[in-house]
């Protein structure tokens, strides 16, 4: 239904463009927005790669999976359906380490799996509490290096791209324990509507 919106709005804009003698600014609009489009992805998607090898350097060297060994306890602590060094306890953890790095292209495949793990022991296909925490961790991330917002200011010509560091911790540590414990008041609330 948007996409039909959204057609209908380009069209009608175009209309009115030729009925008022404004066409010539409509093409020219085109492909400027196509060129910075264009030069957008390019930056971003250079960035990106960096990152994601970065990231595939440290997996290569044991660096995930020191990290993933470093979130092992908070993660049983979390959730309580997930034994320590199971194999959903390690998707998790490099899951939360990547997106912690500011990948997510690179976290989404651990989530997946994690998210098919622990769907294993569900019942008649309702999320269990742990599949919600997870789905929650993963929306309200802890990102330590926003590789995609840095790459983003440095597309747009940022001088100092990387001083929203700490107002990027601050929010996203501070929204990430709001939604961890949101999440644990709803679980608990639904333990004792279920128990009466």
């Amino acid at each position: 239904m948007l996409g039909i919106i959204w057609v209908f709005i380009i069209l009608l804009s175009c209309l009115y463009a030729f009925l008022t003698g404004n066409i010539n600014q409509v093409s020219e609009g085109f492909f400027a927005g196509a060129s910075g489009c264009v030069e957008f992805v390019l930056k971003v998607g250079a960035f990106m790669v960096l990152w994601q090898g970065i990231l595939l350097v440290a997996q290569k060297s044991g660096l995930s999976q020191k990290l993933s060994k470093l979130l092992g306890p908070l993660i049983s602590f979390l959730f309580k359906d997930v034994k320590k060094e199971s194999t959903e306890a390690n998707l998790i953890a490099n899951n939360i380490s990547a997106n912690m790095l500011g990948l997510s292209n690179a976290a989404t495949p651990s989530g997946i799996e994690a998210m098919k793990e622990l769907s294993k022991k569900s019942k008649n296909g309702i999320a269990t509490d742990d599949m919600c925490l997870f789905a929650v961790i993963n929306t309200a991330s802890m990102q330590l290096v926003p590789s995609t917002l840095i790459a983003m200011r440095v597309s747009h010509g940022s001088q100092n791209a990387g001083e929203i560091l700490i107002p990027v911790w601050i929010v996203s540590f501070l929204t990430l324990v709001f939604a961890i414990c949101v999440c644990k008041l709803f679980s608990k609330r639904g333990e004792k509507k279920w128990h009466k």
